[in-house]
């Protein structure tokens, strides 16, 4: 659009200095995303180098696509794939609603002091590490452990268990981050317009018919946008988490994606196949991104972008 005749837009530059402040106030987070998150994908070129670290990405050699070639003809590769694939349905398929039901539960706690006092206690996990949590649960379903003795079974060990390690991962995840996950549905819930919920009471609907048809559209939006992005980590499921129990089940089970390319590259130095890998990762988690975002929105939701 045109300026108005008589007067003139303001230089980009003058503009800038004039909103200085807010810059300054932007500046950190860009710069952390820039270094952080930026400048590290110029590291994917050692997809397609015999990395060397000696050598640099100057003088490593290139090897085309033969270390995509090897990793899908690695077995490891394989069942890092299907474990990960695994555990990431099960977080999705549990994990990611809880917070909605336990967003649902604590608005219909009348009480604000029990409803601040519940709020407070589930937040609490989210803020203990991953070092922490999992000895707690060491410390109660591991071998001599609380559970094993209030069964009375000294060799008791669910940690240890292979065939329920999964199961343990999804509820760690819930334990810890379902409290916090909840803020941001509690706000949308905050924000619906009471009167809805009176005009629903004075048609007869009773305590659940408001909840399936006032609360829940109400967040279908903000829960359709974090379905989507949770796609785009579809592949990641808790480093740290896991590697903190893998030798307790062995790698057959506990192997992801995330501890292969640690495991390959830092600790094996075969850098080209490990970063073949978070590459082909990172790739598929964009497609999954912008495909559920098209979908969403032939489906009549916003979506993302």
């Amino acid at each position: 659009m045109s300026a108005p005749p008589g007067r003139h837009r303001t230089p980009l530059h003058r503009r800038i200095w004039r909103e200085r402040w807010m810059y300054a106030l932007i500046l950190p987070g860009l710069l952390y995303f820039v270094v952080f998150r930026y400048v590290p994908l110029l590291g994917n070129i050692a997809a397609f180098q015999q990395y060397s670290p000696y050598l640099g990405f100057g003088g490593s050699p290139w090897s085309g696509l033969s270390n995509f070639t090897a990793m899908l003809h690695d077995p490891e590769v394989l069942t890092a794939t299907r474990n990960t694939v695994v555990i990431s349905f099960l977080q999705i398929a549990f994990a990611f609603p809880a917070p909605v039901a336990l967003a649902l539960l604590l608005n219909s706690v009348m009480s604000g002091r029990v409803k601040r006092f519940v709020q407070s206690v589930v937040y609490l996990p989210h803020f203990i590490s991953w070092v922490i949590v999992v000895a707690v649960w060491q410390q109660v379903l591991g071998g001599d452990g609380l559970l094993s003795h209030v069964i009375g079974d000294p060799g008791f060990n669910l940690m240890g268990d292979p065939s329920w390690f999964k199961a343990l991962i999804t509820l760690q995840v819930i334990w810890k981050d379902t409290g916090w996950n909840t803020i941001i549905f509690l706000a949308v819930i905050t924000r619906i317009d009471a009167s809805l919920y009176e005009s629903a009471a004075m048609d007869g609907a009773g305590p659940w018919r408001r909840t399936w048809h006032v609360t829940l559209p109400a967040m279908r939006g903000i829960f359709v946008l974090l379905l989507i992005l949770r796609l785009g980590s579809v592949l990641t499921v808790g480093f740290e988490q896991i590697l903190l129990q893998q030798n307790a089940v062995g790698s057959d089970t506990a192997e992801v994606l995330d501890t292969f390319t640690y495991f390959r590259g830092v600790v094996a130095g075969d850098w080209g196949i490990a970063t073949a890998a978070g590459l082909i990762k990172g790739v598929i988690g964009t497609l999954l991104v912008v495909g559920a975002n098209k979908l969403s929105k032939r489906m009549g939701s916003e979506g993302a972008f």
